[in-house]
């Protein structure tokens, strides 16, 4: 299969969102890490400072916190009273309830189909917990999940594995595009199933939606029609019998990237996490390459100073099309930290933490991020410009050497 190099196409849109997500997350782990401290003392801001770089944080930690006074509360410390410091708010705790009973939702689902796509069914604990904010699991998993679901469920040497998956629901090893083209069979009409299978409008196909001026190029239609004509090999299926080097497993590959971010719940991850699981996933040592050649399924940008690679049918007009109850609360987190930037010490007297909150919200959101929904018009045509990284371009990466936080 003939493979056609496309240059990398700014996206705001998707960029905003990026930012947007990466605050929403410091703001969770912060507001998880305060939670569990021992004593009701306020905490020293530069007990935190050393947080900056797992929070994803450009700015120091001490702004970040005074930035967000709906969140966290700046108090005098009891012994030193110039030393910054900082508790929770009331509306800190009514966030962290709710993003307890969010999370345990289907966590344990997701963590089960992540093991699933590894080769032994089991992970380094240190491999996954880069990855309990966009999976969406508690902090104390590797302890709950196995008490709670012993059969399922084991954590011995630092590692946790996959025992069964007998108490697990059926379809737990059906990838979305198989449980999308099952749905599409349900509900098609007798043109739609008369499609050949060589169609890139295909069930099966790949959702692309490239940046603008892609899409309509005959030699990029060309290539995808016959990539998409490859067979499929189901993320979870074995594959060990295929050529690491055919054009087949680099659709495998596709498949499991797919697959991989669309159990997050942004639909979004930092390679820098994806690279602590490429032994146990089986992907190339290169991998970035993958996302590089196939910018119609995913978008990779360095924004907030480290790459990460966002599944682009995930989003819609700025809005995720599958919207699950633990990204609810996290626009819940968003909202409470915009109103303390907008009213800052009044914010706390402004928030209406209802069940839903979806006018208060909304009315920030408009407000706010007008240009947000731009999600394919918003694509700024940079084809002379590459991104150029610690190695080189985006596409030449070597990711092993790269050390993105």
């Amino acid at each position: 299969m003939q493979k056609v190099r496309l240059k990398w196409v700014k996206n705001r849109g998707l960029d905003h969102l990026i930012e947007r997500t990466t605050s929403i997350r410091a703001s969770c782990l912060l507001l998880d890490h305060l939670s569990r401290l021992p004593g009701s003392s306020p905490v020293p801001a530069r007990s935190l400072a050393r947080l900056q770089k797992p929070l994803g944080l450009t700015v120091p930690v001490l702004r970040f916190l005074r930035r967000h006074p709906t969140l966290f509360s700046e108090q005098p410390h009891p012994r030193f009273p110039t030393l910054p410091s900082f508790s929770l708010t009331s509306a800190s705790h009514t966030l962290l309830a709710r993003l307890a009973d969010a999370s345990a939702h289907d966590a344990h689902l997701r963590l089960a189909r992540l093991l699933l796509l590894t080769r032994s069914r089991s992970l380094p604990l240190a491999s996954v917990l880069p990855l309990r904010f966009d999976l969406g699991l508690p902090f104390n998993f590797a302890a709950a999940f196995p008490a709670s679901h012993p059969g399922v469920f084991a954590v011995a040497n630092n590692r946790i594995s996959l025992r069964s998956a007998s108490g697990l629901p059926e379809d737990i090893a059906v990838s979305s595009l198989q449980r999308r083209h099952a749905a599409a069979i349900d509900s098609a009409t007798y043109r739609a199933l008369s499609r050949p299978p060589s169609s890139s409008s295909a069930p099966l196909a790949f959702p692309m939606r490239f940046p603008r001026g892609y899409g309509g190029m005959k030699k990029v239609k060309a290539w995808m029609d016959e990539f998409h004509r490859l067979p499929y090999i189901s993320p979870y299926d074995d594959a060990s019998g295929v050529d690491p080097e055919s054009d087949i497993y680099e659709k495998r590959n596709i498949g499991l990237l797919h697959e991989l971010l669309g159990l997050t719940v942004h639909k979004m991850v930092r390679r820098n996490a994806i690279r602590l699981l490429r032994e146990e996933l089986g992907l190339p040592h290169r991998f970035t390459r993958l996302f590089t050649r196939y910018p119609g399924v995913f978008y990779l940008s360095l924004k907030c100073k480290t790459t990460t690679v966002v599944l682009r049918e995930g989003y819609e007009r700025g809005k995720l099309v599958e919207h699950h109850p633990l990204a609810a609360v996290r626009d819940k987190v968003h909202y409470v930290m915009r109103t303390g930037v907008l009213y800052r010490g009044k914010g706390l007297s402004k928030l209406v933490l209802d069940e839903d909150g979806t006018e208060e919200e909304g009315a920030l959101n408009e407000e706010e991020f007008e240009g947000e929904g731009m999600d394919e018009d918003a694509d700024v045509e940079c084809f002379g410009m590459e991104i150029v990284d610690d190695d080189g371009p985006v596409g030449d990466v070597d990711d092993e050497g790269d050390s993105d936080g």
